[in-house]
């Protein structure tokens, strides 16, 4: 089995056609490379019209019948049903896709821009301010200009009357977000996706997201973060359904489910199952770090894989050099993470709704939290430690060090379009290998 970027076939007026009813594949309008440090391509949306997805008739009950003649080998691969749409739509991509997902405040500007030059999918995760948005979507568009200008192409900026698009995506958290500071900066810059997680009131919250989002930009693509079966049916479901599932599995670092996760490898494939026939994408996330959890996560019917925790660990990353130095330094993932909203208490952020909790790598903090310690006494010497710099992380240090599992996978700080280009790479090398064994 070779996984490589299939090319979609041409339709009447020249415009990509792709697999199933979900005909809203973009392509480029300006000659461009996909090869890191060379220049994007622009993209322009197909007009619209008719049914956006498949009939969700077919999700109505989330049992399939496995033994039924669409229980094809292909049918439980979504990742080679789906990959042709998903090169479709982010034609600068390449195959298997791997996507920076959107960290809060970490995953910045010149992070996504990185990963989008080599093939991946960047997103820009949410600031500290909802304002902080259109100030991120500002640079990246300032980057990715800088690049195309450098090739000598034709460039479209956010403020042309192009209907160009931003090969990055951009992340929202529901709970505390501003939908109409987030609308506004959308309708502006035109990002390529949308990554909705963390709504307080489950898909009412999303469904409203959407529709605002859709209606100020109809042309970026909606993807949405969930972690149960419950979640993504409805989601698929519903009057709004996204354009593409990330399903997160509980090895995931950052916020996930408190206490309903588990990990990718049985979710994704039941989540498969019960929404076959959406002709909706799934990008599994947790965990992955290299080569080996794409070709996992491929094999268990994924179109792409998101990373977090490895692009903690890139040199884009919008980070403190002690918190990067501790995701460096930790082994043992399932033993020295945990998920809990201590860190969050310490650092003074509360009203996270209570389906979420994040996980993050355990110090002094947590231990004498564990053994009694009372808070005020915790919060006190949490603020001393942070007052100190990078000793604030390790293990004698007290402050939240937001990581996956995976964490004990990465050993080094790299550029993320070497990230990006080596775990392509290894999932290659590992497919083609494993392809072997059918002979």
């Amino acid at each position: 089995m070779r996984f490589s970027r299939l090319s979609s076939t041409k339709s009447q007026g020249g415009w990509p056609s792709v697999r199933g009813n979900c005909r809203r594949a973009l392509s480029t309008h300006a000659g461009c490379t996909c090869s890191y440090g060379m220049p994007f391509p622009l993209l322009r949306q197909r007009p619209v019209s008719g049914a956006r997805f498949l009939s969700t008739s077919l999700v109505a009950h989330h049992r399939p019948n496995n033994t039924g003649p669409f229980r094809t080998m292909e049918d439980k691969l979504q990742s080679l049903a789906f990959r042709e749409r998903l090169a479709a739509a982010y034609p600068w991509t390449k195959a298997p896709l791997i996507v920076g997902a959107p960290m809060r405040v970490m995953s910045g500007p010149e992070l996504a821009v990185a990963v989008s030059r080599a093939g991946g999918f960047g997103f820009i995760g949410p600031g500290l301010t909802p304002q902080a948005t259109a100030a991120d979507l500002e640079t990246a568009a300032g980057l990715i200009a800088a690049a195309t200008a450098a090739s000598g192409a034709p460039q479209a900026g956010p403020h042309s009357s192009s209907s160009a698009l931003l090969p990055v995506g951009v992340g929202f958290q529901l709970w505390n977000g501003d939908l109409g500071i987030s609308a506004s900066a959308v309708a502006r810059y035109r990002p390529a996706a949308v990554w909705l997680f963390a709504p307080a009131n489950g898909q009412p919250d999303v469904d409203r997201w959407t529709t605002r989002l859709r209606e100020a930009a109809p042309e970026t693509r909606i993807w949405l973060q969930i972690g149960t079966l419950r979640e993504a049916l409805d989601a698929v479901r519903s009057a709004s359904p996204p354009d593409v599932l990330v399903v997160q599995g509980a090895e995931a670092g950052g916020h996930g489910r408190a206490s309903d996760g588990i990990g990718f490898i049985t979710l994704l494939p039941e989540i498969a199952d019960a929404t076959q026939g959406s002709g909706i994408p799934l990008v599994a996330a947790g965990g992955v770090v290299d080569g080996r959890g794409v070709a996992a996560a491929l094999g268990v019917g994924a179109a792409g894989v998101a990373m977090g925790t490895r692009f903690l660990a890139s040199r884009e990353a919008r980070i403190k050099k002690g918190y990067q130095d501790e995701v460096v330094r930790a082994t043992d993932g399932g033993g020295n993470t945990v998920r809990t909203q201590l860190y969050n208490h310490l650092r003074g952020t509360f009203g996270w709704p209570e389906q979420f909790s994040p996980r993050t790598i355990i110090n002094r903090s947590w231990v004498e939290h564990q053994a009694g310690t009372a808070m005020e006494d915790l919060k006190k010497r949490h603020d001393e430690a942070v007052a100190k710099g990078d000793a604030a992380w390790g293990p004698e240090g007290r402050t939240a060090t937001y990581a996956g599992t995976g964490v004990g996978l990465i050993r080094s700080v790299e550029p993320a379009g070497e990230i990006v280009e080596g775990v392509r790479s290894e999932a290659l090398g590992i497919v083609r290998r494993l392809s072997g064994l059918s002979h």
